[in-house]
């Protein structure tokens, strides 16, 4: 397909695809998908909804690829994580607006986002890069327990694991060998836990002004560490008490790692001795957000993306982000072990209550449940609304009294 109309390219449009792909439409550009790894490219539609289709591993072969099609692109959209780093170099290339390129491996890469914060200051856990079970066994003793050993350029808590005590390291042949993109792992941080409550923090970014969409915490079940923070997950607004100072301290974060323009997601810990950075990532969130934006507010969050890379001054930037309802979320999880689901028990009860606004169930009786340990092992979750947070918070704990998963454990 050949077009006249200037066009909109959005770098590896899976996740997110379709919401990104009919905004690029409804602004008028040609949608053109760049797909940059093997993970976006396996996914049997992603190419549903492009307009052109292009295919790159790195940013020079991108830039040839686009300018041999003889395209008036007008933005390089990042439209998933595992290529962010990539969309802002070929954004540099082709002299498009983006965020800084050379800051854009710290924004990706957990290694390299740990030492660029510790040279500008930011307080961050004491870690070590590692790249094999050995050094995994030496870092954690050097650093202490509890620790905390995380893949270096994954996602949603793939491959993360709580070291809590040296018996922790004394066999670790269960180690995910694959990060969340199919990746082969070959390096992690082993870190200091911190305690402390865990926020998110989404903003958008337009010539270097940040403005806050909204704050998420993630809640726990009960006081023990943790390695998987989705349980259950409630937004926030300002009478938080942490939420002036994670306000303050994201502002800090956004500016030192170079992100001028575009959406953001920051997580943090908020211990007694200060905010610790936990991640920072130049996109959209994942989970329920983008989602309940749409649904409880009136922001259109891929325009305003699309607009930010333009260098068109987004709509969020002249009123702030209203919501009509406060949102939360929950994940139930499998912790007793691998087995076959036998039923699910209650979904019918709640199903049906107010403020539920969607159940994403994602196995059925019959079927092999892992262990939940990441976004990727979750078997059943909800995404709820309220009038305010003690509305959404009871919802939350009426679906737990009222849902659980029967497994036949040790069973394939």
């Amino acid at each position: 397909m050949s077009t006249d109309r200037p066009a909109v390219v959005l770098v590896d449009p899976t996740r997110n695809g379709a919401g990104y792909k009919t905004a690029a439409r409804d602004l008028g550009f040609t949608v053109v998908s760049l797909y940059t790894c093997e993970y976006t490219t396996a996914a049997p539609d992603h190419a549903d909804g492009d307009d052109l289709t292009f295919y790159a591993r790195d940013p020079d072969q991108a830039v040839r690829v686009l300018t041999e099609a003889g395209l008036s692109i007008r933005a390089i959209v990042p439209a998933m994580e595992v290529s962010t780093h990539l969309a802002d170099r070929i954004a540099q290339l082709l002299a498009l607006p983006g965020n800084d390129h050379s800051l854009a491996w710290a924004r990706r890469n957990k290694a390299a986002m740990r030492e660029h914060a510790r040279a500008v200051g930011l307080r961050i856990p004491e870690f070590r890069l590692v790249h094999s079970a050995a050094e995994i066994v030496s870092a954690a003793a050097d650093i202490g327990f509890p620790a905390i050993l995380k893949p270096t350029a994954s996602a949603g808590s793939r491959g993360v694991t709580l070291l809590p005590d040296a018996e922790a390291v004394a066999d670790l042949d269960h180690l995910e060998t694959l990060d969340a993109f199919d990746v082969p792992i070959s390096e992690w941080l082993v870190e200091r836990y911190i305690r402390g409550r865990e926020i998110s923090a989404n903003y958008y970014s337009f010539e270097g002004e940040h403005r806050l969409v909204d704050m998420w915490e993630y809640l726990q079940p009960d006081d023990r560490d943790y390695d998987f923070p989705i349980w259950d997950n409630l937004q926030l607004d300002d009478t938080h008490p942490e939420w002036h100072r994670v306000d303050e301290y994201v502002r800090t974060v956004l500016d030192a790692f170079g992100i001028e323009r575009g959406p953001s997601h920051v997580e943090v810990k908020c211990a007694a001795d200060g905010i610790y950075l936990m991640e920072i990532a130049a996109r959209l969130p994942g989970g329920p957000m983008v989602g309940m934006w749409l649904e409880h507010s009136e922001f259109r969050p891929f325009h305003d993306s699309i607009r930010c890379f333009l260098g068109a001054r987004p709509l969020l930037f002249d009123a702030p982000v209203e919501f009509t309802a406060r949102c939360g979320a929950l994940a139930i999880h499998n912790e007793e072990g691998p087995g076959t689901l036998i039923a699910i028990h209650g979904l019918d009860v709640v199903r049906d209550l107010p403020g539920i606004d969607e159940v994403l169930v994602d196995c059925r009786p019959g079927d092999h449940v892992p262990v939940t340990r990441d976004d990727l092992t979750i078997p059943l979750g909800f995404y709820v609304s309220g009038a305010d947070s003690d509305e959404v918070l009871r919802t939350l704990a009426t679906i737990r009294a009222e849902v659980s998963l029967e497994i036949a454990h040790g069973q394939a």
